[in-house]
């Protein structure tokens, strides 16, 4: 038995050697032509259930190699740009050298037509609309003209909407925290290439903050190669004043550990003419008219930054740590404004001009860290910290000179102002998730803090500089949202469910230090979400969802403060603004995964909504933010794709809807008004292909608006016809862009409030008319895919933007 024993022993050890023994594998990848492939991603799978063991990617030259390979039965698969080669079966029991891996070219055969590119696909999910551009005609366009083609996506004034309401863009599940014109700043510098796909979730489930709207998620497509990529890319904009971005970013990704940095520089100078006609009114009618011209030049610097760092401890455990910065030291506002006063049959009564300049500097600096546990056998934990410090400090000077008819000086009158406001954020936030069964269970719970200090001191400075204490103010802001939250989902063979509810417990407090008064707020509300869609067969399917929202004030809101233009008009913060609850309804029919109807009734509540009102008596104009007494929202979206030829893609959507507000009329007696709309939204894009290699691209955009709603004011209809040119160079390593916005001009609309004792209206004609000039250039392996992230806080959305 000893010797048996023994050989069983050397047998095992021999075993065991053999078993710790690894081979490489080296090849070349190579298309249909023989040309090599430079960059291109290699997957080593498990033959048995094609599970990925290895990656890497190919050299300049298009030279692979896999190293440390276990012995065993292997497939070796190749892609690049969405292409991928043959899976080739392989037993590595030693060293291999293969031939080439051949990734097919660009151009298939798809039910007897040849087609360059898919069209993009959308796929109708239990909780939200996933749109698919990978590897579409869409995918060679930049990620902002991705999502104004989403499904259900109207832009407005540089702000994307999602049913009227303005919407929130994650990438790849952070949020983006940024004003609405840096966010196009950011997605216009961010490559098509990289969009897997685009989630619309009009009602986000319990998981997610119960405040906030519909959410745009961008899906990027992953790519495991190890290396390292980095990119340098700039903008030129000519308006009516010229303006630039510089860019760099960089990205090294190892086994364990994936690191990010970037860095933007962006000066620009902005021009807004706003032309304004207010009739003030009388027991007799229009007795005053002021007509105005108000010229804004705005100049900004701004520096952002950011920085990832994902490290995989080993298979059950990872950290990540993110930081953002927005600085901007420097931000000027220079601004004129001339006056004509009329009597109520048009004769000259006077004149006035001001002239307001501002400095300003704001500081946005935010840091995340998130741990996150898989478990052995399913389920995974994660614990996510926050921080945000935000504060802005600006200085405002103000003169407006007074004069007769025949030009002779009356008058003037000057004032100067000296704000700050410092916030600061701290969230921490559990989240755990597991498979009951066949039931996929969430459960979760958040801290919220959040301190907002703000003081504004106003001074005359006619007799010397005087201050001036009932225009000033000390405000003091604090908040605590304590929430949790349980969601269940489940699929059946044709139908999927899912349901969830949300629980907040708030408390606040404002307190005005000069006019002695302490607003305090406490209320526990809960948020269910439900989610149901049935696919009758391969071409019908049915949705529908359901959620309850909140709706918060902002901050800035809630100051007591008035913000001069000049002694007559001004904006004024309303401390005694409180939340808003609203219900959402959608009901979805989907026709072949090509035809989508979708059906929306949105009970608004007391929306927070900014209205502008005319002070006859004073003959002065403000706007001050308050709950609204009633609003509701519905309509019906319908959008459809299609290539028309192998080079030409067509984009339609089309969006009837219904907007009404009912309000406090706050200068006419305290009488309610109601201000509703009925309109409509066109919008049809072409992409073209316009060269054989895909190189080159085309689009041809014209977007129509019938009208819309904005506070107290009634849009008028605007028209946007856009023209972009898009090439790739040097094997894709670089892209030059060159767009025409706004061709025919008629992007800005008119306002107007016109309803019992008011009577006024304003255009703002912005540098929407102009031509942008975008370059990239990618070096290192830039096909990689990056870990860019933006930090997801709802609490961080609340500062204000402009």
């Amino acid at each position: 038995m000893r010797p048996l024993l023994l050989f069983f022993l050397a047998l095992l050890g021999g075993s065991q050697a053999a078993q710790s023994q690894t081979h490489q594998l080296t090849g070349t990848v190579k298309d249909e032509l023989g040309e090599t492939i430079p960059f291109a991603s290699v997957f080593l799978l498990q033959a048995t259930d094609s599970t990925m063991v290895k990656g890497t990617s190919a050299d300049e030259t298009g030279i692979f190699l896999i190293s440390d390979i276990t012995p065993g039965l292997y497939i070796v698969q190749c892609s690049y740009i969405g292409k991928s080669s043959e899976g080739l079966p392989l037993d590595i029991r030693s060293d291999i050298k293969i031939g080439a891996l051949i990734i097919p070219q660009q151009a298939e055969q798809l039910d007897e037509v040849v087609v360059v590119s898919a069209r993009p696909r959308v796929e109708r999910k239990v909780d939200r609309l996933v749109f698919n551009v990978e590897n579409t005609v869409l995918s060679q366009s930049n990620s902002w003209d991705i999502l104004k083609q989403t499904p259900g996506v109207i832009l407005m004034q540089d702000e994307l909407q999602i049913r009227n309401q303005p919407a929130v863009v994650y990438i790849n599940d952070r949020k983006v925290q940024l004003s609405p014109s840096e966010v196009r700043s950011l997605l216009e510098n961010y490559q098509g290439q990289h969009i897997k796909s685009v989630e619309v979730i009009n009602n986000p489930p319990a998981r997610y903050d119960a405040e906030g709207g519909a959410v745009l998620n961008i899906i990027t497509n992953k790519n495991i190669s190890l290396g390292y990529k980095g990119n340098f890319s700039s903008i030129y904009t000519q308006g009516i004043f010229p303006k630039y971005n510089f860019g760099t970013s960089h990205f090294y990704k190892t086994n364990k550990l994936n690191l990010n940095a970037s860095y933007a520089y962006a000066p620009r100078k902005d021009f807004k003419d706003v032309q304004n006609r207010t009739n003030f009114i009388n027991d007799t009618g229009v007795f005053s008219r002021w007509d105005t011209d108000f010229d804004k030049t705005n100049r900004f610097e701004t520096h952002i930054g950011g920085l990832t760092l994902d490290y995989t401890i080993d298979d059950r455990n990872e950290i990540n740590l993110t930081s953002n910065m927005q600085l901007s030291p420097k931000r000027e506002y220079d601004n004129f404004q001339s006056t004509v006063i009329t009597n109520g049959i048009g004769v000259l009564d006077s004149t006035f001009t001001t002239a307001s300049f501002l400095d300003e500097t704001k500081n946005n600096i935010s840091g995340d860290v998130t741990y996150k546990h898989t478990f052995k056998e399913n389920g995974t934990l994660q614990v996510n910290g926050h921080y945000t410090a935000f504060d802005l400090s600006r200085t405002q000077r103000a003169s407006s000179d007074y004069f007769l008819p025949t030009g002779d000086f009356i008058r003037n009158y000057s004032f100067f102002t000296d704000a700050d406001q410092d916030i600061e954020i701290i969230t921490v936030q559990l989240d755990y998730s597991t498979l009951l069964g066949t039931v996929s269970f969430e459960t979760g719970a958040k801290l919220s803090l959040i301190n907002s200090e703000s003081r504004l001191q106003f001074f005359t400075e006619n007799n010397g500089r005087v201050f001036v204490p009932n225009l000033s103010d000390n405000f003091l802001y604090d908040e605590n949202v304590y929430a949790a939250y349980v969601s269940a989902s489940k699929d059946w063979e044709k139908w999927s469910l899912k349901a969830g509810l949300r629980a907040e417990h708030t408390q606040s407090s404002g307190n005005s230090l000069a006019l002695s008064t302490v607003n305090e707020l406490e209320y526990f509300e809960l948020f269910p979400s439900v989610y149901l869609l049935h696919t009758i067969n391969e071409t019908h399917s049915l949705a529908f969802d359901y959620s309850r929202k909140l709706q918060r004030p902002r901050y800035e809101d809630l100051n007591p403060f008035r913000t001069f233009i000049n002694e007559n008009i001004f904006y004024e913060g309303n401390p005694t603004l409180v939340p808003n609850f609203s219900n959402n309804f959608n009901l979805n029919y989907t026709l072949n995964q090509e035809f989508f109807f979708d059906f929306y009734y949105r009970d608004n509540g007391n929306y927070i909504s900014t209205l502008s009102f005319q002070d006859n008596e004073n003959q002065a104009l403000r706007d001050i933010t308050q709950n609204v007494l009633e609003s509701t929202s519905y309509g019906l979206d319908f959008n459809y794709g299609k290539s028309i030829t192998n080079n030409w893609y067509v984009y339609s959507y089309l969006s009837f809807f219904h907007e009404d507000e009912t309000f406090l009329a706050l200068e006419s007696d305290a009488f309610s008004a109601t201000n509703e709309i009925n309109g409509y939204y066109i919008d049809v894009t072409n992409y073209l292909t316009l060269s054989k290699d895909g190189t080159f691209k085309g689009e041809l955009g014209l977007a129509y608006l019938s009208g819309f709603l904005a506070g107290s004011y009634t849009m008028s209809e605007t028209t946007n016809l856009t023209m972009g040119l898009q090439k790739s160079l040097w094997n894709r390593r670089a892209e030059l862009s060159l767009n025409f916005n706004d061709i025919l001009g008629k992007a800005n609309p008119w306002f107007s409030s016109k309803y019992l004792n008011q009577d006024n209206s304003y255009i703002a004609v912005e540098e929407t008319q102009n031509v942008r000039l975008s370059f990239t250039y990618n070096f290192g392996n830039f096909r990689l895919e990056d870990n860019q992230r933006q930090i997801e806080k709802a609490e961080r959305d609340r500062i204000g933007s402009e």
